[in-house]
Order: structure tokens, then sequence, then C-alpha cells
């Protein structure tokens, strides 16, 4: 896939996987439309790339949202590429508590909207946009990355809505990358272990400390810039489609 001279769209691109890929997507020379809710971190992010990204406030539960996403890709060069790795709530409790009261329905309906219903919104649209692109010699028109957890395999104690969510990231992925098949648009899915990002609230030395002797080898939680050289080696690859890509230092979630 080309990156020079195109542009990408990253969901989530303020945060710790997400600036990460920004990042190495404008090293790779593409426009990149740094696409999030949270405003101070995009803006910040915009003006330290000094003109090669853009950041444009993002919902991805809401259809107009997307769609002015999309459009600012659209305009700075042929959307070629779509990183979606946008966060979202962790209740972090159980299905029934110790009090024996279930966990709320309207919660667990809200994770399962932002993680799989917002990665299918843009994943549509942005392959929509791709689909309007002049193929090139290889008769490729984009590519999708999407983001699901191991937690979709192996959800641990609490992490029912989160679980479901992403192992429905999953379960879509393949049957994207075969509907998108004829368009020349290809889809992958990455499925990070414990990564070390802002969303932790805490020193990384801490975390590390806390959640890095877990992790079989290296024995540490990933760091964000390693998500995203593997979402530029998909990019980069023409023959990566339809796979889902666990990236956990052979991490296996125990209850």
């Amino acid at each position: 896939m080309e990156i020079k001279g195109s542009s990408a769209l990253v969901v989530g691109g303020a945060g710790g996987f997400g600036e990460a890929t920004v990042r190495r997507l404008v090293e790779a020379g593409a426009k990149v439309v740094i696409a999030d809710m949270a405003e101070d971190r995009g803006k910040a992010l915009e003006d330290a790339l000094d003109g090669r990204a853009v950041f444009v406030q993002t919902d991805v539960t809401s259809e107009s949202s997307v769609d002015g996403a999309i459009a600012a890709a659209v305009e700075l060069a042929p959307l070629r590429s779509a990183v979606i790795v946008h966060g979202g709530p962790a209740a972090g409790k159980r299905i029934v508590n110790r009090q024996g009261e279930p966990y709320p329905v309207e919660t667990f309906r809200r994770t399962v909207e932002i993680f799989l219903t917002g990665t299918f919104h843009v994943l549509s649209k942005a392959a929509a946009a791709m689909s309007k692109n002049e193929p090139l010699d290889s008769g490729q028109r984009g590519v999708v990355i999407t983001t699901a957890s191991i937690a979709g395999f192996e959800g641990q104690v609490g992490q029912s809505d989160y679980s479901a969510a992403k192992g429905g990231v999953i379960g879509l992925n393949l049957t994207a990358a075969r509907d998108l098949a004829p368009i020349g648009v290809r889809v992958a899915c990455i499925a990070p272990g414990t990564f070390f990002t802002p969303a932790y609230r805490m020193t990384e030395e801490e975390a590390q400390a806390k959640w890095g002797p877990g992790v079989p080898n290296p024995k540490r939680m990933g760091h964000a810039d390693e998500y995203a050289r593997l979402a530029l080696a998909i990019v980069d690859n023409d023959y990566l489609n339809g796979e889902v890509i666990r990236i956990d230092g052979a991490l296996r979630f125990n209850i």
C-alpha cells in the first residue's frame, strides 16, 4: 500500500496507541487526520507535527462526526489507510456483584456501542471512501486496521462488556476482509496485550512493576510504538488480510 502522498485516518489518534501510529504514518509520508474526542491532546499533537496532521474532534457513535473526519482525510489526499484504535469506558465489575445486583445492561450496551458498533461504523465509512480511489498497480485501494484486545480471547473477571465488544471486533475481521475484497480494501485486526499508555493513570515505572513481570518474554509491558510499528507493517504488506494478530509477549490472561 502506498503511504507517501496518501491520507490516513487514525481514530483515537490522540491516545497512546493512536499518537504513536499518527507519528509513524507522518514519518512514512502520509497526511494524517487525528480523530479523537480529546481536543486538548489532539490539538497539541497537531501543533507538534507542524502541518503534517490535522485534528478533527470525532465521536465514533455519531454518523455526522465520523463523516466529517473521513471528509477531512479525503480532502487532504486519497484516503488509503485507516487505523481504529479509540478507547472507551472500562467499568471492571462482575455480571452479578457480591450484593446480588446485576451489572447494568445500559452500561454493557454503551461499551459495546463504543468499541464494537463504533469500530464497524468507522470501518464501513472509511471503506466506502476508499472504494472511490483509483486502484494502485497492485489493485489495492486501501486498508483498514481495527483494534481488539487479548481480552477478546481470554476475558478477565469484570470484563464482560469489554470482552464481548472486543470479541465482536475479532469476529468481524474475516467477514469484513471478505466483504471488501472486491473493492480492493484489506482489513486486519491487532489484539494487544498489556501495553503502557496514559490510560493507566500512573507512572510507567509503577505500571511496569505491577504488570510487567506477568509477561513471559520480554518481561515488561508493551510500548505504544510497538503497536504503531505493527500497524505500519500491515499497511505496507498487501498480503496481510483477514488476520487477527496478537501482540502480547506470549501473555495469556488467567483468572
